[in-house]
């Protein structure tokens, strides 16, 4: 395992070092997670989130073009990344025991 140390700055800033920022080939976002001790910087993949498509299609249907079609796409991609990160927040709570969570019965009722 290649190590590196390296400074943060006083605004809780660090620097990727070259070598690796290039072999991830990491982009303008990050997912930043705790594991166990450690916080785990990944690279996000510019592949589809699957919902880029609908998005644009609902909103093509609403009648947004141009610049206020671009402004609302990335608002609404924003807000769907901020909802997967709660559920999987919530998912793992529950997997961690600090959450109850609900069984098919409480959603569906009684067969």
């Amino acid at each position: 395992m290649e190590r590196k140390i390296i400074n943060v700055t006083g605004k809780r800033q660090v620097t990727i070092p070259l070598k690796f920022y290039e072999k991830l080939r990491f982009g303008k976002e990050v997912e930043c997670f705790l594991a166990d001790d450690a916080i785990v910087l990944r690279p996000l993949t510019s592949s589809d989130d699957g919902f880029t498509m609908e998005i644009l299609k609902d909103l093509i249907s609403q009648g947004y073009s141009g610049d206020a079609l671009l402004t609302e796409f990335s608002q609404r991609r924003a807000n769907i990344k901020k909802a997967i990160s709660l559920l999987i927040d919530e998912a793992d709570e529950i997997a961690e025991g600090k959450r109850k969570s609900v069984s098919t019965k409480d959603i569906f009722g009684e067969e």
